[in-house]
């Protein structure tokens, strides 16, 4: 079997047997993977340290096993890719970062590689790392909406309008025929996220907890209209507690 080079976002970490676990992760190479990390789970320092490095969140270079005929594939070897300086410790940032990652879970379904939605989700978890509170406040919107375009649903057209239709992923100036929909400062917030050119912008965008909390909400309904079986998110009540 060949051995590949590739950068690895973990999404999620299961325990298997006494020792190892299953790791699934986002590759540059492969799109969503799931991999076999044996004898991580020991009782020693070492293994400990090791466990360290599929937290959820985690930026890996990952030397794989990799065979298109198989569902779990191997590691030969793995480090750091990214070192955080915060958002394993921020209880904050870790919100938002846990976040970004159960999206990414709900909507991922093939295993297809996307260099452009990899390089989304590990530039997005490097920014956030470094980011001020108003950047931070912010950053969800923003990759929800980043993650839609890759996905294939961009918001597209005229960001004139002062509703934004859900249903439709567009913006209007009338009412729509059905309740999917946000108006006002919402709506407002919305097109000043889309209009962002980087992370770095969002922080001169104003919004409050009780407009974020209604943006997010709505989001997540955009997502799932768009999203057969996106389901609901665990991240969401903690995030709205966390998010000032």
């Amino acid at each position: 079997m060949q051995v590949f080079h590739t950068r690895a976002v973990v999404l999620r970490q299961t325990k298997y047997g006494d020792t190892s676990l299953i790791v699934s992760a986002y590759t540059e190479l492969f799109g969503i993977q799931s991999y076999l990390i044996k004898g991580v789970r020991q009782s020693s320092k070492k293994s400990a340290s090791r466990v360290m490095y599929f937290q959820p969140g985690s930026i890996l270079d990952m030397e794989v096993y990799h065979s298109e005929f198989k569902q779990l594939q191997f590691v030969k070897e793995y480090q750091w890719a990214y070192v955080y300086r915060q958002l394993f410790t921020d209880v904050v940032k870790h919100a938002v970062a846990m976040y970004m990652i159960e999206i990414l879970q709900h909507s991922l379904k093939q295993p297809e590689a996307n260099p452009e939605m990899f390089a989304l989700i590990a530039e997005s978890l490097q920014e956030l790392d470094m980011a001020d509170d108003g950047v931070t406040a912010n950053l969800p919107l923003y990759f929800t909406l980043k993650l839609c375009a890759e996905l294939g649903f961009q918001i597209a057209g005229d960001l004139s309008g002062d509703i934004f239709d859900l249903k439709e992923g567009c913006f209007t100036h009338s009412l729509p025929d059905h309740p999917y929909y946000i108006e006002g400062a919402a709506a407002a917030i919305t097109a000043a996220i889309i209009q962002a050119n980087s992370v770095s912008q969002l922080g001169v965008i104003t919004s409050n907890r009780v407009q974020r909390r209604e943006i997010l909400q709505a989001y997540q309904t955009f997502m799932a209209l768009h999203i057969p079986d996106f389901g609901e998110l665990r991240s969401w009540p903690v995030l709205q507690e966390v998010l000032g």
